[in-house]
């Protein structure tokens, strides 16, 4: 999940993301610096929905839909072997990105009132490594997470979770076929 550092996680919160992992050994250092998900839990991942529905509509029918909707979707294998910046964040780059965008073009179908980052920006699949205003601090972790790429690793499952008010748990984890 990427996340504006000033605007901090609100307890109830529900996020589906998909963990990565074969990530952790190259990125876990930068995100647990510079991360605000890592500290709180969240796993190096790629963001299906965030946020989603609040947790107390997540009920048994929520749950149901989901597993229906990820389970039509095929499970895949991803490289991340490039990173990619926005302003103030380093991300890795997932290759290919579409079955990402496919998961979260099915849970907006479904959920229309959750768009990707509440309709703020366009969603673009991505593994956050860190997040800093001080390009200097960017350029060193790229040049370090370099050196222990390509990642690779295959998609099966989506995990929902949820923000305690401390931190991140996951709630359920939904398979692909």
């Amino acid at each position: 999940m990427t996340v504006d550092a000033s605007a901090p996680f609100v307890s109830g919160q529900t996020a589906l993301v998909v963990p990565v992992p074969a990530a952790e050994p190259t990125v876990r250092a930068w995100r647990d610096r510079f991360d605000p998900a890592a500290r709180v839990g969240v796993p190096a991942h790629v963001t299906v929905v965030f946020p989603f529905l609040p947790e107390p509509l997540v009920n048994a029918d929520t749950r149901a839909a989901l597993e229906e909707i990820f389970g039509r979707h095929p499970s895949f294998d991803v490289r991340f072997e490039d990173c990619g910046r926005f302003p103030g964040l380093l991300y890795l780059a997932p290759d290919p990105d579409t079955p990402f965008r496919r998961l979260t073009d099915s849970v907006v179908a479904r959920w229309p009132e959750a768009p990707p980052y509440g309709g703020k920006y366009e969603p673009h699949p991505h593994l956050t490594v860190a997040q800093s205003e001080d390009d200097a601090v960017l350029d060193e972790a790229e040049a370090d997470i370099r050196t222990g790429l390509p990642v690779t690793a295959r998609v099966s499952k989506v995990d929902l979770v949820t923000y305690t008010g401390t931190d991140w748990q996951r709630m359920a984890a939904f398979a692909l076929k």
